[in-house]
């Protein structure tokens, strides 16, 4: 999106952000999990319990091919034609790549071929680490990375990285139940606050949100330096947020010996002060590419962007860079 400011980024209409979670199989399928006790890491050692990388997102997360919950302009694929269209693969360098189709010219009011996966195991906490080399981008476009528990939103759904066309920065957001506000606690955070009510309904989606004030942490600048670490600990205290440049990534995360209290102010935080964490529960992680749709769709004029959203989608040279190349997911308790 080309936005003057964050400000008028903040002033756009955010409901969308919170259609995701409509998914019905998120909602039911690991509803019977136990709940585990989140657990206060201040200073102890993170112990890696996942590490997804490569062929590991076409074999340990699931296909999602229902249609798009967000009402967005996309035909998620299968796994089987994922590969088969060249969608969904893994670069001789160990790279995953998810792409938008961007070789087939679309009839007006055409959906266009997209991906979005789920992890098959869910979460309780922990702290993640993303690497992304390159992230989706470009007018029409709405690509994330989320997770989100069984039966919206009363197990919430955390929004690491998000946004819609060309936005100069990546939003963060909380979607929960009743109950949750936004409170940082006194602690410094380096994105602004742009909603403080997380409380979500099929009436008000907008949830509780930051935007970062990094313009390396979204869209064309974030590809042009090879990316970078999007990273949130979620625990008792609550949840924080950061993203560190392809050149600042710190000397833990690479050597797989993660350790948050040496890290620089977060770029988000969320006290469990004035949000209960044990409303969050068995998660799944989510890497999404949509199309128009709710947020994309509203905010397409104010962009900037050309023309109007459904002609966008016709014209494949526009998804030359909706793409994710992922370089891992990694997990920790």
């Amino acid at each position: 999106m080309l936005f003057l400011s964050t400000l008028f980024l903040a002033l756009l209409p955010l409901g969308a952000l919170a259609g995701k979670h409509q998914d019905k199989s998120l909602r039911s399928r690991h509803a019977n999990h136990a709940r585990t006790l989140h657990v206060r890491n201040n200073t102890k050692t993170f112990v890696l319990q996942d590490m997804y990388t490569g062929q590991s997102f076409l074999n340990d997360w699931d296909f999602f091919s229902d249609p798009d919950p967000t009402h967005g302009s996309v035909n998620f694929q299968t796994k089987d034609q994922a590969i088969a269209k060249n969608l969904a693969f893994v670069q001789s360098d160990g790279t995953t790549v998810l792409a938008v189709d961007d070789t087939s010219a679309l009839p007006p009011n055409s959906n266009r071929d997209s991906i979005r996966i789920t992890s098959k195991k869910t979460y309780n906490g922990g702290l993640f680490i993303a690497d992304f080399w390159a992230m989706p981008h470009g007018c029409s476009v709405w690509p994330a990375y989320w997770s989100v528990g069984p039966n919206w939103p009363s197990a919430g759904e955390i929004d690491v990285l998000e946004g819609v066309h060309n936005q100069p920065t990546n939003q963060y957001t909380l979607h929960t139940g009743p109950g949750c506000t936004l409170n940082s606690d006194n602690n410094r955070v380096s994105a602004n606050a742009i909603s403080s009510q997380c409380a979500s309904s099929g009436d008000n989606n907008n949830g509780c949100a930051f935007i970062d004030t990094d313009t390396r942490s979204y869209g064309k600048p974030f590809n042009m330096i090879g990316g970078g670490v999007y990273a949130h600990l979620w625990n008792s205290e609550g949840i924080k947020m950061w993203h560190f440049a392809r050149g600042e990534i710190p000397a833990d995360i690479n050597a797989k010996q993660p350790n948050p209290a040496s890290w620089p102010t977060p770029a988000a935080f969320w006290s469990a002060k004035s949000c209960n964490m044990n409303g969050f529960h068995d998660h799944q992680l989510v890497i999404d590419t949509t199309l128009c749709g709710d947020f994309a769709g509203a905010t397409y004029a104010s962009a900037g962007c050309p023309g109007t959203c459904g002609g966008a989608v016709q014209n494949p040279a526009n998804f030359r860079f909706a793409k994710w190349k992922i370089n891992y997911i990694a997990t920790y308790q």
